[in-house]
């Protein structure tokens, strides 16, 4: 019998408790599911001798598990909005989430007669906190297959504002008590601190990154630096040192500050959001607590198990977050691989000081990189030396932020000095997130599968590596598991480039973005490059692009120039048409320096330019030459319109530019549009389409975004006026061949 056998049957908690946290993840989704875990539960405690008594309870935990997963997600499941769905609805709604801005407008969780439901508008973010109470008025539409992030937070509609007016009241009760506790802890972070460090000690401190511009919070997920304004595990780790400490300080008892311990988790996590993440770390740390102060010695598997139990037994689709599977998996991998690596780099003669955090953060890192993967398609490259180069801030950071949160409920003024204290690191972390977002390639489209082998093969490497013999074993079984990742993850077959004598039109399937090849005769130009990690460059060598005559950047938003710098790193490219009209953003900066070190010249688009590619003539609509942005104007706006013109062919790419920009231009009837902003809402829409008559529309568009893209508006506008429509998130890459016989559209891949 293998030690973890005999260690189960010792310890059959363990094993209880994982077979019902598993019977609350995913025995209750159908009874043949729940049969088949029970087999599969059966053949394991048959292979390790476990005894009828001990496979019963397995048995029973695993049904328990799914019986009690049914009957809480009945009782989250019923709802008092199907009837409004699909009408204007006025009423309070109370905020649960404070308003976040994004380019496309803003958006929060909010209860709307006690619902949980999505709210979206397009004016200015109104100023609410947490707990806020306003007046809306707006179209309540359901969920789509698209919404399916929504649907497991138990989200029942999307409710798209039309007016907002703050009603200056907040909830009350138990949960008012704690909003108000966070609204001053809140203002005491923010005060003596400029916006940028303001918003990201809001969120090392209490997990609300609101306030975080999306610039910086895009920098910060690039450089696999999220996780810190995610309020986790090492939240509650530094807040009990803290006590601790304190406790130590004021020469209090152990068993005094085993106490404040748990007061202080138990407040901190409704303080920080409840959120799956900040839940089980709470649970772990009550757990190690209370074991401490039952003089037991602890155990991190149980207390991780245990935290799985309790935040699935309160929302069992917990389990379909992503930022629930992150958490789990990053503590899991902490706590196999970390004490591994450390023994390994001790071994090796490095310090401590180094050995510590580079073994936390590798092991995390192993851990939470396939479910990155598999939730957002990327993979960041320089997240590794990215935490290791702040990982010795954090903690001070986190520390002055939650000292100050405490002495913020008496006065602002006197935490005034703590954030001030806060300012040098805090600018520290901006600039090492920046920095780090700024290489290139710093985050690359990943497929799950390759990404898994390559950490599980790692992990083997870490835990077996040692010997010659088990080095050889090792490296045999991560070959395999890359092979068999290869074979899964495996590329789509080459297109090849466009025959001679032919025009070909590929719309790429890069994610939520646009990226627009045009081939003719041997020459090819990239209109707009896609959103960082989209898998740019893959595409392009479907396509048998082996270099490039021309790079459009239509605007300075990431959705289109975010993968440039990656273009430009990889493929030989002639001249780079830079339509940033002097917006200045990190993914444009990227953008500017790979050009600049490939010695590629930048170009300014104007009304009026013409380019030669083949048979291919793209003239520059807008933007006019005579007309400069305001400050604060939006980039959409300003963005490249290109008209592409062959024999047979006119071909309108609008970017992100709508009707308001389009309809002005002098146009001519269109065979193919590109549609703009990727499909979403434009009421003008329909007079321009009866005017310009396209044949055919493309939508470049993520599948699943959080914007709704396309919009249902959009998609019927196209649909009456009888336009042939086509949707990279629905039909991959679509390819349009201009010959001798006419325009057709390639079967999608």
């Amino acid at each position: 019998m293998s030690s973890a056998a005999k260690a189960l049957r010792g310890h059959p908690r363990h094993l209880l408790a994982g077979g019902l946290s598993l019977g609350l993840a995913i025995g209750w989704r159908s009874p043949l599911l729940l049969a088949a875990l029970l087999l599969v539960a059966t053949a394991l405690a048959i292979t390790a001798q476990f005894g009828a008594p001990l496979l019963l309870a397995l048995a029973a935990a695993l049904v328990c598990g799914a019986l009690l997963a049914e009957a809480r997600l009945s009782a989250l499941g019923s709802s008092k909005l199907s009837g409004l769905i699909g009408h204007a609805v006025r009423g309070e709604v109370t905020f649960t989430q404070a308003p976040r801005v994004s380019k496309f407008g803003w958006s929060a969780l909010v209860r709307l007669r006690g619902e949980p439901v999505l709210v979206r508008g397009s004016e200015q973010a109104p100023q609410l906190a947490v707990g806020e109470i306003a007046n809306v008025f707006g179209s309540l539409r359901p969920l789509t297959e698209d919404d399916g992030w929504l649907a497991a937070q138990h989200v029942r509609a999307i409710l798209r504002v039309s007016s907002l007016q703050l009603s200056a009241r907040q909830r009350g009760g138990l949960v008012g008590f704690v909003d108000s506790v966070r609204e001053r802890a809140t203002t005491a972070l923010s005060a003596q601190l400029p916006a940028a460090e303001a918003g990201l000690l809001r969120g090392m401190t209490l997990g609300d990154d609101s306030a975080i511009g999306s610039e910086l919070r895009n920098a910060m997920r690039r450089s696999g630096l999220g996780h810190l304004v995610a309020a986790s595990g090492a939240n509650v780790a530094l807040l009990v040192m803290l006590v601790f400490a304190l406790g130590a300080a004021f020469a209090a008892p152990r068993s005094v500050r085993l106490v404040f311990g748990l007061l202080a988790i138990a407040l901190y996590v409704p303080l920080a959001g409840s959120g799956a993440s900040i839940q089980r770390a709470g649970v772990i740390g009550v757990a190690v607590l209370v074991a401490a102060i039952a003089s037991r010695p602890s155990s991190r598997w149980y207390a991780l198990l245990l935290a799985a139990v309790v935040t699935l037994a309160l929302d069992p689709l917990a389990a379909e977050q992503p930022g629930w599977q992150l958490s789990f998996a990053a503590v899991a991998a902490i706590g196999l691989l970390a004490a591994p690596l450390r023994a390994q780099l001790e071994a090796r003669r490095v310090p401590a000081l180094i050995s510590e955090p580079l073994a936390l953060t590798a092991a995390a890192t192993l851990g939470s990189a396939p479910v990155a993967a598999a939730a957002f398609g990327t993979l960041s490259l320089v997240s590794l030396p990215a935490n290791l180069a702040a990982a010795l801030i954090v903690a001070p950071v986190t520390w002055l932020g939650m000292v100050a949160a405490v002495v913020g409920q008496v006065s602002t003024s006197l935490a005034a000095p703590l954030t001030w204290l806060a300012y040098w690191p805090l600018s520290a972390i901006i600039t090492i997130a920046r920095f780090s977002a700024a290489l290139p390639a710093a985050q690359v489209n990943a497929g799950a599968p390759l990404v898994a082998a390559g950490c599980l093969s790692l992990a083997l490497l870490v835990l077996y590596g040692r010997g010659r013999k088990h080095v050889v074993a090792a490296s045999a079984l991560c070959a395999v598991l890359a092979a068999l990742a290869v074979w899964l993850s495996r590329e789509r077959a080459a297109i090849g480039p466009a025959p001679a004598g032919t025009v070909r039109l590929s719309f790429l399937d890069i994610g939520q973005g646009d990226a627009t090849l045009l081939q003719s005769d041997g020459y090819a130009a990239l209109v707009d490059s896609g959103p960082p990690g989209g898998g740019i460059v893959e595409r392009l060598r479907e396509e048998g692009v082996g270099k490039l005559d021309l790079l459009v950047a239509t605007h300075a938003q990431a959705d289109h120039l975010g993968a440039a710098d990656e273009v430009l790193e990889a493929i030989p490219v002639a001249a780079l048409l830079d339509g940033r009209d002097g917006v200045v953003e990190p993914e444009g900066a990227a953008m500017e320096a790979s050009a600049r070190r490939k010695n590629v010249p930048l170009v300014t688009a104007v009304a009026g330019d013409s380019i030669k590619l083949g048979a291919l003539t793209l003239e520059i609509l807008s933007p006019a030459a005579d007309s400069r942005p305001a400050p604060g104007d939006d980039p959409n706006r300003r963005a490249i319109v290109i008209l592409a013109s062959a024999p047979g062919l006119r071909l309108l790419l609008t970017a992100d530019a709508e009707s308001d920009v389009i309809a002005p231009l002098q146009l001519p009837p269109i065979d193919v549009l590109k549609v703009s902003h990727h499909g979403s809402s434009d009421e003008a829409l329909a007079p321009l389409l009866n005017r310009i008559e396209p044949r055919i529309a493309v939508i470049e568009v993520g599948a699943r975004n959080i914007y709704g893209h396309p919009a249902a508006a959009t998609l019927a506008a196209l649909s009456e006026a009888g336009v042939t429509t086509w949707r990279t998130d629905k039909d991959g890459t679509v390819r349009i061949e201009i010959d001798n016989d006419g325009l057709h559209v390639q079967r999608p891949t």
